[in-house]
């Protein structure tokens, strides 16, 4: 089962027939053709399978995790996938990144949804654990969902991952976290996150070593 659904999820992706002046790949999902310009010079520009995972989890779970006219975040949104999916199935997404990224993510969110979706998404700076409040303040910022694809692997910068994780999570927000399993140190992330959050797996891909978990503040989980 795990390897015909990745099969599926694979499926999804395609590449441009003929060789053009500028990269990109092209995915299917939430009924539209979308194309992603990447770059190579850094791992936030490319687009991973967590991704992949993630967008083909709210397409067909979109009924159980209905994102209309929901106020959405992913963090560290990379090329944009994740965000022009949830886009795309009629939420309102802010995307995020590191400030060198977001010329290719305004790019690629700009040109695959505009006109095309019922809420305009907008693309914001946010460097992890820095100037949260300031940015995004608890007084006027509430996230129904928080999105985030791969966003533990081999950086520095873990402790500010949760301490973002934490600041935008309020008591009724959902995460919904595609991870991918490499190294224990990123690994044991996973416990540390436990510490704040109740985990719930909700698919495991042991193929792609992906899992993808839905999370809430400890207590708030609903059955």
């Amino acid at each position: 089962e795990d390897e015909e659904v990745v099969a599926e999820i694979m499926r999804r992706r395609f590449f441009p027939a003929l060789i053009t002046h500028k990269a990109w790949e092209g995915f299917h999902f939430a009924g539209h053709e979308i194309r992603i310009t990447e770059a190579t010079d850094c791992y936030g520009a490319v687009v991973w399978p967590s991704a992949l995972v993630l967008c083909y989890f709210l397409e067909t779970n979109s009924k159980q995790y209905n994102l209309v006219d929901k106020n959405v975040i992913e963090i560290g949104a990379g090329t944009g996938l994740v965000s022009i999916v949830a886009s795309l199935l009629g939420a309102l997404v802010t995307a995020t990144d590191l400030p060198e990224l977001l010329g290719n993510l305004h790019h690629n969110v700009l040109q695959n949804t505009k006109l095309k979706c019922k809420h305009q998404p907008c693309v914001k700076e946010l460097s992890w654990g820095i100037d949260l409040e300031k940015n995004f303040p608890n007084s006027s910022c509430h996230f129904d969902y928080i999105l985030a694809a791969d966003v533990v692997y081999h950086h520095p910068f873990l402790d500010e991952l949760l301490l973002t994780f934490d600041h935008l999570c309020k008591n009724d927000t959902v995460i919904l976290w595609a991870m991918k399993f490499r190294l224990e140190k990123e690994n044991q992330f996973v416990g540390r996150f436990q510490t704040l959050f109740d985990l719930e797996v909700i698919s495991d891909f042991p193929s792609l070593n992906i899992t993808l978990y839905k999370a809430m503040r400890k207590g708030r989980m609903k059955a």
